[in-house]
């Protein structure tokens, strides 16, 4: 009797003790569901389009040109992810795992070409390597007039352009995990029999795949919403008739209803890559990891080592920017005078602009992930994933659904102020570079949800539930156990 009597206190505890930490589990979702409902917001605006269809507008592009439009895309797709994976992997495990010459310097110079849009790099290889170009009126001259090289001017030339580009994603990804994996994993596949190609291909791929998934996503979607380079190559995809019928058509809502096929699109992409992490978790053992030593090359190991590097950044950044460079110096000659005051303030906007974009971005994806990692449900899920749809958008669709969810509030800040007698703020939303960082976060979410989610999945749960047995809370738990594991993703995701 008595043992009942103590039981009951404790019984009727336990629930409400579990109520009470389920309430605040809600209370600590609410801002990141409510970060992830902003970003998605502008594009909700647009799905409303689907609500009145332009039924005849879709019959004519399918008449016309829409399939080949969506044929040229798959093939895009296809063809940048293959081939960003490739040569990311590759790279990252190259300087990750080997000892070379010049190592420390690849490995950081390797990220270059990702600070040069895919168009500038598209248009100095069109002017090096058309027909009218240096190269093939070069090749012409030795072997004769009725030479023809492989037109560039073609899907493989758009194809192998974007991933000279695109490949520092898989790349930055890459890298992070192979670093992020402990001597422990070697040793394992040492005891199990394996030689370093063997581990490479059944253990340190399967535990880095949620990065390179993640990686190659991005590549793709980047490619995706790229239309200056495939219009400058001849390859028209879908992105490429967004902005045809925006700027050259003035249709700009077949342009919105256009843009919502390539979301569908992005969210088969998506999907696809959820489906490709598959369920399995890869959790690494603690903060703390002691990295394998690099395999020194020599001799001719060494030097191919070295050649790749090199042939790699010779054609993906070295070519264009020293071409950008000739013309640029050539421009200077002729126009001395007051460049440097109209292109430091160029700098000046660029960096500050790009600089606090990644910072906020960063800082809210870590929300989001952390949030949909402690108790997102599915809805928290859903919504997680909605708002990294942005960067399967063109930029200019991306600035339409930003200006329809933040005009309103614009229009009803100065309403407000003229009935209360004051002078009307102006677009302070709209008009400032609120908008604008509005914007690029929209765009640029799933850049740092899938580098930041893909880290925190190496996060094991047992190093979370100690901390909270010992009385952490969960900002304590984020900042002492989340951050120094995730700090790499996170600058990766920056960059």
């Amino acid at each position: 009797m008595a043992q009942d009597i103590l039981r009951q206190p404790l019984q009727s505890a336990l629930p409400a003790e579990a109520r009470r930490t389920q309430r605040r589990l809600r209370g600590r979702l609410l801002l990141p569901l409510l970060v992830a409902g902003l970003v998605v917001l502008p594009i909700l605006n647009l799905l409303s389009a689907l609500l009145n269809p332009s039924f005849e507008m879709w019959q004519r592009l399918w008449e016309t040109i829409l399939p080949r439009m969506l044929v040229h895309t798959l093939l895009l797709l296809g063809g940048v992810g293959a081939l960003t994976l490739l040569i990311g992997t590759g790279m990252a495990w190259l300087v990750t795992a080997y000892s070379f010459p010049l190592r420390a310097f690849f490995e950081r110079a390797l990220l270059l070409p990702l600070a040069v849009p895919s168009f500038v790099i598209g248009f100095v290889y069109m002017a090096t390597f058309d027909f009218a170009g240096p190269v093939q009126t070069t090749l012409r001259a030795w072997f004769g007039q009725t030479f023809r090289a492989p037109d560039i001017r073609s899907g493989w030339g758009a194809i192998l352009v974007m991933s000279l580009v695109l490949y520092p994603y898989v790349y930055l990804l890459a890298r992070a995990a192979f670093r992020e994996q402990a001597l422990t994993t070697y040793e394992a596949a040492r005891v199990m029999g394996y030689t370093r190609t063997q581990a490479f291909f059944r253990l340190i791929i399967p535990l880095a795949r949620p990065s390179l998934v993640a990686g190659t996503a991005l590549a793709m979607m980047e490619a995706m919403t790229d239309f200056a380079t495939v219009r400058f190559f001849s390859f028209p995809t879908i992105s490429e008739g967004i902005v045809r019928l925006w700027e050259g058509r003035m249709d700009r809502a077949g342009a919105i209803e256009l843009s919502l096929l390539l979301l569908g699109v992005a969210l088969c992409l998506i999907l696809l890559e959820r489906a490709l992490r598959g369920k399995a978790r890869y959790y690494q053992s603690g903060i703390l990891v002691r990295r394998p030593p690099r395999l020194q090359l020599r001799g001719t190991a060494a030097l191919l080592a070295v050649g790749a590097n090199v042939l790699l950044l010779g054609f993906a950044f070295v070519l264009p920017v020293g071409q950008l460079a000739a013309w640029a110096l050539s421009y200077v000659r002729t126009n001395f005078g007051g460049w440097r005051s109209v292109f430091g303030q160029y700098a000046l906007n660029t960096f500050g602009l790009a600089a606090l974009a990644a910072i906020l971005t960063v800082f809210l994806a870590l929300l989001i992930a952390n949030g949909v990692r402690l108790r997102g449900g599915r809805a928290g899920r859903i919504v997680a994933r909605l708002a990294t749809l942005g960067y399967a958008l063109p930029g200019a669709v991306i600035a339409a659904g930003v200006l329809l969810t933040l005009a309103p509030i614009d229009r009803a800040i100065n309403d407000l102020a003229q009935q209360l007698n004051l002078s009307a703020p102006g677009l302070i939303l709209t008009g400032t570079i609120v908008g604008l960082m509005y914007a690029y976060t929209v765009r640029f979410m799933s850049v740092a949800f899938n580098s930041v989610e893909a880290s925190l999945e190496k996060v094991k749960p047992s190093m979370e539930q100690a901390a909270r047995t010992m009385g952490a809370s969960p900002l304590r738990v984020l900042w002492r156990i989340h951050l120094p594991l995730v700090s790499q993703g996170m600058v990766a995701a920056a960059i």
